[in-house]
């Protein structure tokens, strides 16, 4: 985990930013939940036992300042919450998501699944993809065993 703060550390430096005492709690937060989609109240929260002084809106710049910087994603799943999500390291794009409509569970896919989908924008459209998202919504493999079991 040091050595991935020490590396988003200095990708702040590169950019005119200084890593606070405040945005490393953040960022110490994010790494140790990593999986977890967390929103701006629950690192908040978070970030509090760690950082007692800090404040809600200090919080919630520091999560836009690294989306600016696309070392967090903001991300929303269709609940009007905004979650943010630690970008992986080396990867070009944002990672895809499994979100189950039963019981709200989130699953990652880190592949990407869009180069060919990619290439076809680009070549038929003539637009420069920078990004992109993608969110599958249904019925996870748990909640359809256990639907299974009581039928």
């Amino acid at each position: 985990m040091k050595q991935r703060i020490e590396r988003i550390k200095k990708e702040l430096h590169s950019k005119g930013y200084k890593l606070t005492p405040q945005r490393e709690a953040t960022l110490t937060v994010l790494l140790e939940r990593e999986s977890d989609h967390l929103s701006a109240e629950e690192i908040f929260l978070l970030v509090k036992d760690k950082a007692p002084d800090i404040g809600l809106a200090t919080v919630y710049r520091t999560l836009e300042l690294l989306s600016e910087l696309t070392i967090v994603d903001k991300i929303n799943f269709g609940d009007g919450v905004s979650r943010y999500d630690l970008r992986k390291e080396g990867v070009d794009h944002f990672h895809h998501h499994l979100v189950c409509m039963e019981c709200g569970s989130v699953e990652e896919i880190i592949e990407d699944l869009l180069g060919d989908v990619e290439k076809i924008v680009e070549d038929d459209w003539g637009f420069h993809v920078k990004d992109h998202r993608l969110t599958f919504h249904g019925i996870c493999k748990q909640c359809q065993t256990s639907k299974a079991k009581v039928n």
